[in-house]
């Protein structure tokens, strides 16, 4: 018997890699809120970590690690293009050049931090969530949201930072940029958490699923298991 995919899945799986690409690109700016700066891409990388929840509460933790692993496919298959488009000619008469390889050629380093941040953190938020619904039998689910995004958040964080910018960036400011962008990605998800709760208590009502992982593996590169 072939499997089917829903409808509501499919659409938060997309949405999912949509999320994590725009947040590599916007990633390029950095912008300055009430004194505070950092960069645009915390418009809507978040928002990853609250699909991640959305998809494992509802689907589990198999159904999560199969977007994750493509989100991942996705952000690499962007770069690479943007590699190569980089690499390639520029017409004599266009003037976009520098522009163009400021928000595409993007360091080897930064691929590397940004890939292996995404992946550690995504699946750290997918694991914690899923054992929390199975330890609290799928009660306090807004104490999962807030708790699984601040361990996956805290992972990406320490991940990310010092491999992008280390040696770059003095220690210290290095030290207060993580820390504040964990903070404020933090707050986000508990700024949004009542529509993340209308939410997949409209998905799970629509769909019609809601896994509890029982005896499941969470080995991360078992993607037969879905």
């Amino acid at each position: 018997m072939k499997q089917k995919v829903s409808v509501p899945f499919m659409l938060l799986g997309i949405l999912f890699n949509v999320c994590l690409i725009a947040a590599n690109l916007l990633e390029t700016k950095v912008v300055q809120l009430f004194g505070i700066t950092v960069t645009a891409g915390l418009l809507v990388f978040p928002l990853s970590y609250i699909l991640n929840d959305c998809i494992a509460e509802v689907w589990g933790f198999r159904k999560a690690r199969l977007i994750i692993w493509t989100g991942f496919a996705m952000n690499f298959l962007v770069v690479a293009l943007g590699l190569i488009a980089v690499a390639l000619p520029a017409a004599p008469f266009w003037t976009g050049e520098a522009h163009f390889n400021f928000v595409f050629g993007m360091a080897p380093r930064i691929v590397v931090a940004s890939l292996t941040a995404f992946l550690v953190g995504s699946f750290l938020n997918a694991y914690v969530m899923s054992r929390m619904k199975i330890a609290s039998g799928g009660r306090h689910f807004s104490a999962r949201a807030v708790w699984s995004t601040v361990v996956g958040e805290a992972a990406d964080s320490l991940i990310f930072f010092p491999i992008a910018f280390g040696g770059v960036i003095q220690w210290r400011e290095l030290l207060v940029m993580m820390g504040i962008q964990f903070v404020l990605k933090s707050l986000y998800e508990v700024v949004v958490l009542p529509v993340t709760i209308r939410v997949v208590a409209a998905v799970k009502r629509i769909d019609g699923s809601d896994v509890y992982d029982e005896g499941i593996s969470y080995n991360i590169l078992k993607l037969k298991e879905v």
